[in-house]
């Protein structure tokens, strides 16, 4: 029978038969995502693991099957991202069983706080965009600096397309008639860019800010590909809680665009030249993605999504050619469709008998300016 270890029991008996370090103090379960199930194990030594193992069928509404033998993928990618990452931004890579499909890292200390949940309580703090640019950066060039031998080593994109363009670009155009060809486009051209190492889920769901440092988690999709994919997936995540939580929609903007200039100035040895167009469509792609694929934000309210879907369909029709620009219209748009749905909302709410008559004049509807602001000008409790 398949080893579960969220039967701590049964995991007591495996670390007892496979790992000589005595007696776990405690097992604690962890929030795996959709994908994995994961659990925290302290020893008596006051040591933590964390013990990852990856599912066969991830845990949605929809049926979504992937090889749990990504698990390797990630046990490699860990060991890799160890020497690539910079220093104290990963945990260390422990052992991997490929028979139970599961690996074991370092855990971080308890006092720390997932960034997700950081962003989402409104803490907008301009040093952990810096790093993350960084952070994604140094991945990016140091991988496509390090010659064949990292191409070779993560070359299968099986998992990436399972866990990532199936059910991101490839579901949402079936389900999206009006951008199915461009999503088919994106995901046909992002098989054929290999330029460095992917993360493949660089967001901050996987990210723990410890001592005020940023360290990334989740390597399950890592493989050699198109980069720009990883900077519309983490863009993706700040415009869309920028959407959410409307009174930190100026700073999420001004720091997501600070991310993406930290992000340009790390890569410039590399002469990527000409990647802003496609992380511009990777962001739109992701954006619509995660409102209308198989793995929707849970933050965003119905009539929330419903805007994001319909202000990601104008940009798709007449898209931005630069990042920044990017950034403002989307803002911009999510803004003035907030105020358009509320005008209305009110309007039928005070008089819902009214018709509009010959001499009806609309409403004067607010004016919206976004201005992004100068490096490390964001708002937020340090």
């Amino acid at each position: 029978m398949e080893l579960d270890i969220e039967d701590f029991d049964a995991l007591r008996c495996y670390l007892a038969r496979h790992v000589g370090r005595g007696e776990p103090v405690s097992f604690k379960k962890l929030l795996g995502g959709v994908s994995n199930r994961v659990v925290h194990v302290t020893w008596a030594d006051g040591r933590g693991w964390v013990v990852k193992q990856a599912l066969r069928k991830l845990r949605v509404s929809v049926d979504w099957f992937s090889s749990p033998e990504r698990v390797l993928v990630e046990a490699k990618a860990l060991r890799w991202l160890n020497r690539l990452a910079p220093p104290g931004t990963t945990p260390s890579f422990i052992f991997e069983d490929r028979a139970n499909h599961l690996m074991a890292m370092e855990a971080i200390p308890e006092d720390h706080e997932n960034w997700k949940s950081v962003l989402l309580s409104g803490r907008i703090i301009a040093a952990h965009f810096e790093q993350f640019g960084f952070l994604l950066g140094t991945i990016h060039r140091k991988s496509a600096e390090s010659g064949p031998e990292v191409w070779r080593a993560f070359a299968n994109t099986v998992h990436f397309e399972s866990l990532r363009l199936e059910p991101y670009y490839l579901y949402t155009a079936e389900q999206t008639p009006a951008a199915a060809n461009f999503l088919k486009a994106l995901a046909q051209e992002t098989i054929c860019h290999k330029l460095s190492l992917v993360h493949g889920d660089f967001s901050p769901k996987n990210t723990l800010v410890y001592r005020n440092k940023l360290i990334l988690l989740d390597y399950e999709v890592v493989h050699f590909g198109d980069p720009t994919f990883d900077v519309g997936f983490a863009l993706t995540h700040f415009l869309s809680k920028a959407h959410h939580l409307g009174k930190e929609r100026a700073g999420l903007a001004n720091a997501a665009a600070l991310f993406w200039r930290v992000y340009v100035k790390e890569i410039a040895p590399l002469g990527w030249d000409t990647i802003e167009l496609r992380a511009v469509r990777h962001t739109l792609g992701c954006l619509l993605a995660r409102v209308a694929g198989k793995s929707p934000l849970e933050y965003l309210t119905t009539q929330e999504a419903a805007r994001q879907k319909d202000v990601v369909l104008q940009l798709i029709a007449n898209p931005p050619t630069k990042v920044s620009d990017l950034i403002v219209e989307f803002i911009q748009k999510i803004q003035a469709h907030a105020e358009n749905s509320e005008t209305l909302r009110t309007r039928t709410s005070l008089q819902p008998w009214y018709t509009h008559g010959p001499g009806y004049l609309h409403p004067r509807r607010r004016g919206f300016g976004l201005r992004l602001s100068p490096v490390g000008s964001v708002n937020g409790n340090g």
